[in-house]
């Protein structure tokens, strides 16, 4: 599987997804298509537990390409397509049975606000920052992206006058896991995959099910379905495994999956 827009490398069972789109990696056709790809192929690849997505340079991602959008002259049905293509890649990232952490190296705006916010996981280099700058070319969108994120006032404040909020904010405001310097992000993010790595891939793939699914129900619906995945996990043969080596006091054995 070849792409033009993003890099793959798999190392111990974690996928690190760089998106390379210089100079600061905006959304494309191309890009929404590859990165779609590659996030259902990996709901499908053994050798992949868990998925780091970040961007190459200094830039996560900064949002539509403008300028190409400007320039050029669609045909009917075009730009639904465009829509609908955008919509299916963030779904992409979010119903991948392998968990996903956003490392966010640098600006993720509008469009990249909304690519960080369907990972499971968010954390910053100090030099990252978020924002919807929507607002300030005549467009809206991002922001049922961003309500994950953000409670009311701030996320209207985001989307009302295009303010960008940095590293530091985000941290104090419990949005990312993290605040570091450059160079620790893809590292702290690794040891962070590479524990969920370590763990049933069964009971991962359930729990990230379970939590895409609940997040949208009642108290009641949400833990009566919790319930159910777990009588589902419970005699599963991992599930069976994790409970034995927790009363053997060792490390569970799940296999080598497939390369």
């Amino acid at each position: 599987m070849s792409f033009d827009t993003i890099r793959i490398d798999v190392k111990r069972h974690v996928a690190l997804v760089t998106v390379d789109r210089p100079p600061a990696n905006l959304l494309s056709p191309e890009l929404q298509a590859e990165l779609t790809r590659a996030f259902d192929a990996f709901t499908d690849r053994a050798d992949v537990r868990a998925v780091i997505l970040t961007g190459a340079g200094n830039v996560f991602c900064g949002g539509l390409d403008i300028r190409r959008r400007v320039e050029e002259v669609p045909a009917p049905g075009d730009r639904w397509a465009q829509r609908r293509s955008w919509r299916e890649c963030t779904y992409a990232i979010m119903e991948c049975r392998k968990p996903v952490v956003a490392a966010i190296n640098g600006p993720a705006l509008g469009a990249g606000l909304a690519l960080a916010a369907s990972c499971d996981i968010l954390v910053a280099a100090s030099t990252a920052e978020i924002g919807l700058p929507e607002i300030n070319l005549g467009l809206l969108g991002g922001a049922r992206r961003a309500m994950r994120l953000f409670g009311h006032s701030r996320l209207r404040r985001l989307s009302l006058t295009g303010q960008r909020i940095g590293a530091a904010e985000l941290y104090r405001l419990g949005i990312v896991e993290a605040c570091l310097p450059a160079e620790e992000l893809l590292p702290f993010c690794r040891a962070i995959c590479e524990d969920i790595a370590a763990k049933s891939p069964r009971a991962i793939g359930l729990a990230k099910l379970t939590l895409n699914t609940i997040e949208n129900m009642g108290l009641r619906d949400g833990y009566r379905f919790e319930q159910d995945m777990t009588e589902e996990l419970s005699g599963h043969p991992e599930a069976r495994e994790a409970m034995r080596a927790f009363v053997e006091k060792r490390a569970p054995d799940f296999g080598e999956p497939d390369t």
